[in-house]
């Protein structure tokens, strides 16, 4: 299995498995895509950006791996309720990845902003992982 897909099975799968989080978003409402229509609020993995993270004697990748939190209601503050849960489920959490070693898991930024809808607001969070496959 790829690095970047195994990784995100695993971060999905925390974040959905959590009562917390879960209650904080009206349901488990963590995506890998956009949803078309999906309630507010939610989280959508955006992206994971992947390179190489090889040493003399291990191959490995390095990930950016950027979160989208969406929310209509509680302005800001819900973002970063959303955004501080998150944090404590994935910062240096230590996932099983299918078919990698996760060395470590990393939150490395986050913000909540206003979006151009005047009620929707929008939080980020970007985290950084390194994995090695499994040998």
């Amino acid at each position: 299995m790829h690095p970047a897909l195994a990784l995100q099975k695993a971060m999905i799968a925390r974040l959905r498995d959590d009562a917390i989080l879960t209650a904080l978003l009206g349901g488990p409402h963590v995506h890998d895509r956009p949803p078309r229509r999906a309630p507010l609020p939610h989280v959508v993995l955006h992206e994971i950006e992947t390179r190489a993270w090889d040493t003399f004697r291990h191959r490995g990748h390095e990930h950016k791996v950027t979160f989208h939190i969406w929310s209509e209601h509680g302005g800001k503050r819900w973002a970063y309720e959303i955004i501080a849960r998150m944090d404590e489920l994935l910062d240096d959490a230590p996932l099983a990845l299918d078919g990698h070693h996760l060395v470590n898991l990393r939150t490395i930024f986050w913000t909540a902003l206003q979006a151009r809808r005047e009620r929707l607001f929008q939080g980020v969070m970007r985290l950084r992982a390194t994995t090695q496959p499994v040998s």
